[in-house]
C-alpha cells in the first residue's frame, strides 16, 4: 500500500476510520520497541489480513515501517482476531518471529497461560474462577461457516481433527449490575474460541454480535441454545444496560466487541497494552474496574 493509494474505511464504533487516522491511532499505540521487535495494541474492528480492497494491519504495515523509522519490513508474529482490540507483536527478523511463534506454541503444550485477556460480560459466571473446555468444530450453516462447540467430542473427531479439545481459564475481576469484567486465559489456540467458551458461561462479550444470540433468556435466567436455534444476529441488550452505556438500540450494531488482549508474556518478561478508551468507557459506565492491572500468568514461562 502507498500512501496516495485509494483508502479503504476501518469500522471502528461511531464512525469509519481511514488509513490515515488508522496509521495514527498505531503510531501512538506503540507499547514496546527493542531490536527486532515492535509491539503495539490495535483497535476492535481492524483486521490482520482482511478481504480484498479491505483496511487492515498487514496492508499499513509497510507506511507504519516507514514512519517509525524501522529499517526491516515487519512479520505479524500473535495478533488478536478482528473484531478484538490489544497487543499486536511484530518482528523485523524472520528467525525471530519463527523463534516466538514456537515459544508460544511449546508454552500451550506445557500447560501454561503465554496470553491473558480481559472481557466485559453481559452476565456473570457461576462461579468467581474456573475453566471452560469444549471441543470446536466448524460447522455449515446456510451460506456460512461458524464455531459451535461439541459437548462430548468422540476420539476419532478429535485424531481426524474435526474436532479440537480446547481449554481457557477465566477469573472474575469485578462485577457490577448483571456485568462483568473478566481474565481470560486461552490454553489453547482456535478460532473464535473465547466468544464461544464465553456464551458456554452463558454470559456473553459485550459487543458480540455473532454468539451472543445462543444465550437465551426465560425470566431472567439464561440458557443454552442450539447453533441451528440461534442465527447471527445484533445483541439484544435489555433498556437499562443500554441507558448505562449511554447508547440506544439503533447504535447497538456498531458496539465493539469487549474483548481486549492485555498480556503477552515473552522469554524476556511480559508486554503489557492498555484496552482503547471505548472499553475504558465501558468499564466506566458500569462501575467495573477502571484500570485493571493483569495479573501474574497461572504458570511462569520459563527463559526460552
Amino acid at each position: 500500500m502507498t500512501e496516495t493509494a485509494e483508502k479503504p474505511k476501518m469500522k471502528r464504533w461511531g464512525r469509519p476510520l481511514g488509513p490515515e487516522e488508522t496509521l495514527g491511532l498505531l503510531e501512538a499505540s506503540v507499547v514496546h520497541r527493542e531490536g527486532a521487535l515492535l509491539a503495539l495494541s490495535k483497535p476492535p474492528g481492524l483486521p490482520v489480513l482482511g478481504r480484498s480492497g479491505e483496511l487492515s494491519l498487514v496492508l499499513l504495515l509497510p507506511v507504519l515501517r516507514r514512519r517509525l523509522g524501522l529499517p526491516a519490513e515487519l512479520h505479524v508474529v500473535k495478533a488478536p482476531a478482528r473484531e478484538c482490540s490489544g497487543l499486536v507483536l511484530l518482528s523485523g527478523c524472520h528467525r525471530a518471529t519463527e523463534q516466538l511463534q514456537r515459544f508460544f506454541a511449546d508454552a500451550r503444550r506445557r500447560g501454561q497461560y503465554p496470553a491473558t485477556y480481559h472481557a466485559v460480560t453481559v452476565g456473570v459466571p457461576a462461579e468467581a474462577e474456573g475453566e471452560i473446555r469444549a471441543g470446536l468444530r466448524w460447522q455449515q450453516q446456510g451460506d456460512t461457516t461458524v464455531v459451535v462447540p461439541v459437548p462430548a467430542p468422540g476420539r476419532r473427531s478429535l485424531a481426524r481433527k474435526e474436532v479440537k479439545s480446547t481449554l481457557t481459564h477465566y477469573r472474575v475481576l469485578g462485577t457490577a449490575g448483571g456485568c462483568a469484567l473478566l481474565q481470560l486465559q486461552p490454553r489453547t489456540a482456535f478460532p473464535e474460541q473465547l466468544p464461544v467458551h464465553l456464551t458456554l458461561l452463558l454470559c456473553p462479550a459485550l459487543g458480540d454480535h455473532k454468539h451472543s444470540s445462543r444465550v437465551g433468556r426465560v425470566l431472567g435466567v439464561p440458557f443454552l441454545l442450539p447453533p441451528e436455534a440461534a442465527p447471527t444476529r445484533t445483541q439484544m441488550l435489555d433498556e437499562e444496560l443500554l441507558c448505562r452505556l449511554g447508547i440506544s438500540p439503533r447504535q447497538l450494531h456498531r458496539l465493539p466487541l469487549h474483548l481486549h488482549l492485555q498480556q503477552l508474556v515473552l522469554p524476556q518478561g511480559p508486554l503489557c497494552a492498555p484496552p482503547p478508551p471505548p472499553f475504558l468507557r465501558t468499564l466506566r459506565r458500569l462501575g467495573l474496574p477502571g484500570h485493571p492491572e493483569p495479573p501474574a500468568t497461572r504458570s511462569p514461562l520459563p527463559p526460552h
